[in-house]
C-alpha cells in the first residue's frame, strides 16, 4: 500500500472493488478531477464507504486522467 507523504491524499477508485490510489493534492483543483469530486458528491454525499474519499469511475479512467493530469 502506498504511503501518503506531504501534499498528497488516499482516494478509492473503481466500480465494484475498490482500489487506493496516493495522488497529489494539486489534482483536486483541476476541471476533469472536480467532475469525478462532483459524481462521487451526487453518489455518496459525505457518506463514504471505504472510509476516506471514493471516486465512482472505473479504474481505467482514473489511470488514463491521472497520467494525462501528471505529463501537464
Amino acid at each position: 500500500m502506498p504511503t501518503i507523504v506531504k501534499n498528497q491524499i488516499a482516494v478509492y477508485v473503481g466500480e465494484s472493488n475498490k482500489k487506493r490510489f496516493v495522488i497529489p493534492i494539486a489534482y483536486l483543483n483541476h476541471p476533469l478531477f472536480q467532475d469525478l469530486l462532483n459524481k462521487a458528491e451526487e453518489e455518496f454525499g459525505f457518506n463514504h464507504p471505504m472510509g476516506g474519499l471514493t471516486i465512482p469511475c472505473s479504474e481505467e479512467y482514473f489511470i488514463s486522467l491521472t497520467t494525462s493530469l501528471n505529463c501537464s
